[in-house]
């Protein structure tokens, strides 16, 4: 079914790029390879994110960062679609910016780039098609993002506090910006009094300079594999989803 949030098209002189950060080495998995290498259903994780942006129309051409000496990515890179880009770096803001710059010159700065986590293989067509549409022209981008729905408590110098959870929302990727605002800001992430570690995300980057993203509902879909246990949650998305190929993303 179709949900009538996406049913508007996107501007047909827009361009959209997928820019997926893959050099990280997810040490809390504690597996033998990299997370993003892990089976999930049958293929790799990373295998899964990046059938999600072959599979939609809107998507020009994927781009995956990868460290320079990665020994697996070339068994499953798809034959077409897909460009691998050998400059990852130590942290995942460091590999999206080395990327963004390797793609200086083959994309013009007005372009779109959906930066994705290789670690959240629940993405498909139509979450992707949501981002855009409802993202729109909006000068900031925007990300998909889950409304807090549990009760919030905040425990500090073992203090317990419940804190309102009106207008939280955690975030997830894609995460849609500008080819020339995304790299202005992780720039100026760098080398700010505050530090890249106070960037937790391409939008915090962003919200850094003084803008708002616009936050486009997900789904639980769309978890982030992190740790051992979220493997099994994945699959159980990704084998109800194969079940019911008519099941929505709302």
């Amino acid at each position: 079914m179709t949900n009538p949030a996406v049913e508007a098209s996107p501007p047909s002189s827009q361009r959209y790029f997928a820019l997926i950060p893959a050099a990280g080495v997810g040490a809390r998995m504690g597996a033998s390879s990299p997370k993003q290498y892990l089976q999930i259903g049958g293929k790799p994780m990373l295998r899964h994110t990046l059938d999600a942006f072959r599979s939609s129309p809107l998507i020009a051409h994927t781009y995956v960062v990868v460290g320079a000496g990665d020994p697996y990515i070339d068994a499953l890179v798809p034959p077409s679609g897909v460009t691998v880009l050998r400059c990852g770096g130590a942290t995942r803001m460091e590999s999206i910016r080395n990327g963004l710059r390797a793609l200086h010159g083959s994309i013009a700065l007005d372009d779109w780039i959906l930066v994705h986590d290789a670690a959240r293989p629940g993405l498909d067509a139509e979450l992707i098609e949501r981002l855009i549409v409802e993202t729109g022209e909006h000068p900031a981008g925007g990300l998909l993002a889950l409304p807090v729905v549990d009760t919030v408590k905040r425990s500090s110098a073992g203090e317990v506090a419940t804190v309102a959870r009106d207008g939280l929302w955690l975030a997830q990727t894609p995460q849609m910006f500008r080819y020339q605002l995304l790299l202005r800001a992780l720039d100026a992430a760098v080398s700010s009094s505050a530090g890249p570690a106070a960037i937790t995300d391409d939008a915090s980057a962003v919200e850094a300079l003084g803008l708002a993203p616009k936050l486009v509902e997900g789904h639980p879909r769309n978890l982030k594999v992190t740790l051992p246990a979220d493997i099994r949650i994945a699959e159980m998305y990704l084998a109800a989803y194969r079940t019911d190929p008519n099941n929505e993303t709302n």
